[in-house]
């Protein structure tokens, strides 16, 4: 996962609200309980911000090795990035901070996170966990850990979410091939793809609009087309994250499907390098896919 450095945790303590009434929630330091370092094998929660957890943690994990291996199973999830607050969420319950008192995530924050996340499991038929019910954690009001994406701050552009189906760059073996596949989808365009930023957990892409070349637009019209893929960029983080594989720019080719109010990519290409894919679009000007013939 993205690395969120010392000044998260500053964060996280200006987000931690007035002290509410012990209850419940001050159950878990009646017990006995211990500080020790977050392991480096613990990828989820390892250089989150500070550098020691309690345990037990309040997922009622007693020893490292369980906290390890439990905490590793949302390591996937975390990959999809489905919502920039997921690692805050879950280390926070996870690698509890090392505090005189218990502080669990905000009801907000877990149902912020659920919003954006449980389509995801869903994707894999695993439900939303019990431990995770977001009526368990205290409201805004009492002493908690906030969201740190506010839709304040992200009103900008949508919550970035991923697609059941993920996509990758394809490996085109023939011209043939790719004509095939550009005729079997809904639009195909060749485009310029731009990363904002490097460093943020959840990362921003823009078109460029003036590398845009439509080589079919089916039912959408030429001039939705950049607003479109832009949609697309800003809501499937996922695909686009596994078209880039880290760099900062590229040409591809992209094809899929409109879906409703929204593009859905199935298929893409790198420019680069593409001996097949450059001849397959000098002849698509001029092909005749099998529906259209006759």
């Amino acid at each position: 996962p993205s690395r969120l450095g010392g000044p998260w945790l500053l964060g996280v303590l200006a987000c931690l609200l007035l002290w509410g009434s012990p209850g419940a929630w001050a159950s878990y330091l009646r017990r006995s309980s211990s500080c020790m370092p977050i392991p480096h094998r613990m990828a989820l929660c390892y250089d989150i911000g500070y550098s020691e957890m309690r345990i037990p943690n309040l997922l009622e994990h007693e020893t490292m090795p369980e906290v390890i291996q439990q905490s590793s199973s949302w390591l996937p999830l975390l990959a999809r990035e489905c919502h920039p607050d997921a690692r805050i969420f879950l280390c926070s319950l996870f690698a509890p901070i090392c505090l005189d008192r218990s502080i669990y995530p905000c009801r907000s924050l877990c149902e912020a996170v659920k919003r954006s996340c449980a389509p995801v499991m869903a994707c894999y038929g695993y439900p939303w966990p019990e431990i995770l019910n977001c009526n368990k954690f205290p409201a805004d009001h009492e002493l908690c850990i906030a969201a740190v994406s506010t839709d304040e701050n992200s009103s900008s552009r949508r919550m970035p979410r991923a697609s059941c189906k993920d996509c990758e760059l394809e490996e085109a073996s023939t011209a043939r091939e790719i004509l095939e596949n550009l005729c079997a989808n809904d639009f195909a365009v060749k485009i310029r793809i731009l990363r904002k930023n490097m460093t943020t957990t959840i990362s921003d892409f823009d078109l460029d609009s003036s590398r845009v070349e439509v080589l079919k637009h089916g039912p959408l019209l030429r001039t939705e087309i950049p607003a479109r893929l832009q949609q697309w960029l800003d809501i499937d983080a996922t695909c686009v994250h596994n078209i880039m594989r880290g760099t900062h720019a590229g040409v591809f080719v992209v094809s899929g499907e409109v879906q409703s109010d929204k593009v859905v990519v199935n298929k893409a290409y790198a420019w680069q390098k593409n001996r097949n894919l450059h001849q397959a679009v000098r002849r698509w000007k001029h092909h005749r896919c099998p529906e259209q013939v006759g």
